[in-house]
């Protein structure tokens, strides 16, 4: 076993894609149990089998459907909404920014559109404003990650896949620990920037003229989320009736969109499901090997045999997580992992999904962890002056705030618990 990790580890540091990582080290490990190419047979078996799950179908329906607002440029005015609406807040425009941030990852469910589509229009505004750049840059990233926490969320998609837990209750879990997580942010920046002159509050025309404009924008995650906790339509149904609202507001309300941007959308919505599914087949084949060698079933005899709390089992695997997220990217962390905690967290008494949100939620922290959190990386791309230093130290209070919230979890299950309860 230590070998086949062994392999996978210098696999990824040799710079080799971890979907070709997962997959080399899956096949390496199926030649040596199997003693020949016999096994070689059973590749393209558990290639099909990995993706043969309806719930999949949901994860481009959602990346088609944040290209198409990516691209029409409905974040923009999501902030200005937000800015009107909170400017003459202390910390106003970074209030305003954190507010987007929700409001656009309930649309879109993905961390890198919200911090690339509200990070191009709040960083250049906030900055002209005065505010500290390591708070402005730190925002931005933290706020981003709230697209993959507040639903639609493809890790919580991939998660349901894996587990067979039901997708409509993993997205559930998530919106009351977001809206927390979202005013601790909003906390954070206020107290930061306490000092700073507050702005005239705009206008109450200004501020429903706004409001009217932006309508068919804002009415977007009430029908997706809002129809499936209502029980009008599944996840994935919710998926496919939300790319096609977003057409509609995109090509014939705002016109922000022509027929010349489809094929780049399309593109880009290919070339992101089939890295995303790319990573599901290596990681299948790799948890082939673990699953041939009975790893999940060493593992949970072994916390059944360590006679230790099962909270010290809990923090454990959350710095393993932590660990992981400084070098592998989330859909990974998440397909390697899973299969081995899963069976560990229904041994240990904890609600599956209640750890859905643990999960998540430590997978934000692996989006603004470095060196390769992907939210860092999208912020030096979009402020070209900045350095990875300053944008590093900007999300630090944020990362705590995060690592706070997954404690408050352990203490209180309820605050992820009790909305899928009630709706049920």
């Amino acid at each position: 076993m230590l070998t086949f990790c062994a392999l996978l580890i210098l696999l990824l540091l040799c710079g080799l894609p971890v979907a070709f990582s997962l997959g080399f080290a899956g096949l390496a490990g199926m030649l040596f149990l199997a003693g020949g190419t016999a096994s070689l047979t059973q590749l393209p078996i558990i290639a099909y089998k990995s993706l043969d799950d309806f719930v999949l179908t949901a994860v481009p329906l959602y990346v088609l459907m944040s290209q198409i607002l990516l691209t029409g440029k409905i974040g923009g005015d999501l902030y200005e909404v937000a800015a009107k609406w909170f400017r003459h807040l202390p910390g106003g425009l970074g209030v305003a920014t954190i507010l987007a941030c929700a409001v656009f990852a309930a649309i879109s469910g993905s961390s890198v559109a919200t911090a690339v589509t509200i990070g191009a229009v709040a960083i250049p505004e906030m900055l002209a404003r005065g505010y500290d750049r390591k708070l402005v840059l730190g925002s931005v990233a933290a706020g981003g990650t709230l697209g993959i926490l507040i639903p639609p969320s493809i890790p919580m998609i991939l998660y349901g896949s894996v587990t067979g837990e039901s997708v409509g209750e993993l997205f559930m879990s998530g919106v009351v620990p977001g809206i927390v997580l979202t005013a601790l942010f909003i906390a954070i920046i206020v107290l930061r920037s306490r000092r700073l002159p507050r702005q005239e509050p705009a206008p109450w025309a200004e501020r429903f003229a706004i409001l009217r404009r932006s309508a068919l924008g804002l009415f977007l995650p009430v029908l997706v989320v809002g129809g499936i906790y209502a029980g009008i339509f599944t996840p994935t149904e919710a998926a496919a009736v939300g790319t096609v609202y977003s057409l509609i507001i995109t090509f014939l309300c705002y016109r922000t969109l022509t027929l010349r941007d489809l094929p780049l959308i399309l593109k880009e919505t290919v070339k992101t499901t089939t890295m995303i599914f790319a990573i599901i087949i290596g990681a299948m084949l790799f948890g082939f090997v673990l699953t041939v060698l009975q790893l999940p079933q060493h593992m949970t005899e072994l916390v059944t045999a360590v006679e230790s709390n099962r909270w010290f089992v809990l923090v454990a695997i959350n710095l393993l997580l932590l660990l992981l997220g400084c070098f592998l990217e989330t859909i990974s962390i998440i397909l390697i992992t899973l299969p081995i905690l899963y069976p560990v967290i229904l041994k240990l008494g904890f609600d599956p999904i209640w750890f859905n949100v643990v999960l998540v939620i430590n997978m934000e922290l692996a989006l603004i962890t470095p060196p390769v959190g992907m939210n860092l990386f999208v912020i030096q791309g979009i402020a070209k002056d900045s350095n990875m230093a300053e944008i590093t130290r900007g999300v630090y209070p944020f990362g705590l705030a995060m690592m706070a919230i997954i404690a408050v979890l352990a203490l209180f299950p309820a605050l992820a618990l009790w909305l899928p309860q009630f709706l049920k």
